[in-house]
C-alpha cells in the first residue's frame, strides 16, 4: 500500500491537488481513498458535494466510483467509536467547574483527537489491505507535522508515563475519593487509552518508510508561502519522512501578457528560481492559475492532466532517502547530506540567515535548520560513505 501525505500552508490548494491525486489514481486503476485529516474538511466541497457528506452521521468512506472514495473523519461518530471513556472523563471535570452540558460537550474534543482518528482509520486500512493507495489531504502545515509526530510522542507516553500514572492512581483512589475535589478517572480510562494505542501500532514505521509513505508539499510561488514551505520541508525531514515532491500551485502562465500581471510574474519568476535551488534534488512541479475555480471532478481531471502527464504514475517510490538528516553526537551537531556523486573536494560552508549553505564545485545545497540548530556555526566537514557530514558548534 502506498501512502501519500499532501501538505501546505492553508489556502495553497492543497485539497484540490489531493483531489486530483485521487482522480487520476482511479482513473489508472488503484483501490484509492482521499481522506481529509483536516478538523476545517473542504474534501466535499472540492468534489462539489458537500451536503452528501455534512448529512452523513457517520466517517465511513463515501464511494465516488469503482475505484475511488474520499472520507471526512466525523468527530462525534469517533468519540462514540473510540473515545467514549475519555470524552465521558473530560465532560465530568468540566461540568465540575460549572461549565454548562452543551459547552462541556464541545471542549471536551481534544486537540488531536481527529488526527489520531485518521490515523486508526489509515492503520486499519493498512491491515486489511482495503486501498492500494491512501491520499491524506493534511491540515495546515503545523498541524500536519503535530500528526505526523504523534506515533512517536504516544509511543513514549505509553511505555514511560502511563504504567507508572495508572499504578499510582490505583493505589491512591480510595484516599483521592474523599480529599480531591474531582472524581479521578476509573481504570475504564486507561483501558480505553491501551485499545487505542493498540490500534495505532506500527504506525509510525509506516509513516517513515519511503516505500510507503511520501510527502508532498504543495506551495505557491510567493515569499510567505515559500517560507513555510521550507520549515515544512526541514521538519518532515526530522521526523523522518521523505518528502519527493514539491508542487508550485497557480503559476500565472505565459500566455498572460496583461500589464496587470507584469509585476506578479515577475516576482513569481524570482520566487520559482529561489524553489528549484532550495529543494534540489527533490523535484518541483507547476500548475497554472486556471481561468476558473477548480470545483468539481472534470475540472479536478484538467488539474491532474497537468500534474501527471500520461507516463508519471503519481503512486510510483521515486524517492527512498531524505536529501539530508539531523543528529546529535556528544557536544555537537550534524548535518548529513545524502550526496553519492561527490567525492572529497573543496567545501564551502556558511550560514545565510536560519539556512546552511553548502558549495562543492559548482553543486550548492541549502539546508533549513531547526530551531535548536539555528544560532550554531558550520565547522569542519568530511566525507563518509558517500555523504557529506557537517558539523555545527558555537
Amino acid at each position: 500500500m502506498r501512502i501519500l501525505l499532501f501538505s501546505g500552508k492553508g489556502g495553497v490548494g492543497k485539497t484540490s491537488v489531493a483531489a486530483a491525486t485521487g482522480l487520476e489514481l482511479a482513473r489508472r486503476g488503484h483501490r484509492t481513498l482521499v481522506m481529509s485529516v483536516d478538523p476545517a474538511h473542504s474534501l466535499g466541497d472540492s468534489f462539489d458535494m458537500e451536503s452528501t457528506l455534512f448529512e452523513r452521521r457517520t466517517s465511513e468512506p463515501y464511494v465516488i466510483n469503482d475505484h475511488l472514495s474520499i472520507q471526512e473523519v466525523n468527530i462525534q461518530h469517533e468519540i462514540h467509536r473510540h473515545w467514549r471513556e475519555i470524552s465521558a472523563y473530560t465532560i465530568s471535570i468540566l461540568r465540575n467547574t460549572g461549565i454548562r452540558d452543551v459547552e462541556a460537550q464541545e471542549l471536551a474534543i481534544i486537540p488531536g483527537m481527529e488526527e489520531l482518528s485518521a490515523m486508526m482509520y489509515v492503520n486499519e486500512y493498512r491491515r486489511e489491505n482495503r486501498f492500494d493507495v491512501i491520499v491524506l489531504d493534511c491540515a495546515p502545515t503545523a498541524e500536519s507535522l503535530r500528526f505526523v509526530s504523534m506515533p512517536a510522542t504516544l509511543d513514549w507516553y505509553m511505555k514511560h508515563v502511563f504504567p507508572m500514572q495508572r499504578g499510582l492512581l490505583k493505589a491512591f483512589r480510595p484516599l483521592a475519593k474523599h480529599v480531591s475535589p474531582v472524581e479521578l478517572p476509573k481504570d475504564s480510562y486507561f483501558t480505553n487509552v491501551q485499545e487505542l494505542f493498540a490500534k495505532l501500532e506500527g504506525i509510525g514505521e509506516v509513516l517513515e518508510n519511503p516505500r510507503i509513505t511520501s510527502v508532498r508539499l504543495v506551495t505557491n510561488a510567493e515569499k510567505m508561502v515559500l517560507r513555510e514551505t521550507q520549515r515544512a520541508y526541514v521538519y518532515f525531514s526530522l521526523h523522518g519522512l521523505t518528502v519527493d515532491q514539491i508542487i508550485v500551485n497557480r503559476v500565472i502562465p505565459d500566455a498572460v501578457t496583461d500589464e496587470f500581471f507584469r509585476e506578479w510574474r515577475a516576482s513569481q519568476q524570482q520566487i520559482l528560481s529561489e524553489i528549484e535551488a532550495y529543494f534540489a534534488p527533490v523535484p518541483v512541479s507547476r500548475i497554472p492559475l486556471f481561468t476558473r475555480e477548480v470545483v468539481g471532478a472534470s475540472r479536478l481531471d484538467t488539474l491532474a492532466a497537468v500534474l501527471y502527464p500520461s507516463e508519471a504514475d503519481p503512486a510510483a517510490v521515486t524517492r527512498l532517502t531524505a536529501p539530508y538528516e539531523f543528529r546529535k553526537v556528544n557536544s555537537h551537531y550534524e548535518v548529513i547530506l545524502h550526496l553519492p556523486f561527490v567525492g572529497k573536494g573543496d567545501v564551502k560552508l556558511f550560514k545565510k540567515g536560519d539556512e546552511l549553505v553548502v558549495e562543492i564545485g559548482t553543486l550548492r545545497r541549502h539546508v533549513g535548520l531547526p530551531t535548536s540548530m539555528m544560532n550554531l556555526s558550520p565547522g569542519r566537514a568530511r566525507v563518509e560513505n558517500r555523504q557529506l557530514i557537517v558539523e555545527l558548534v558555537e
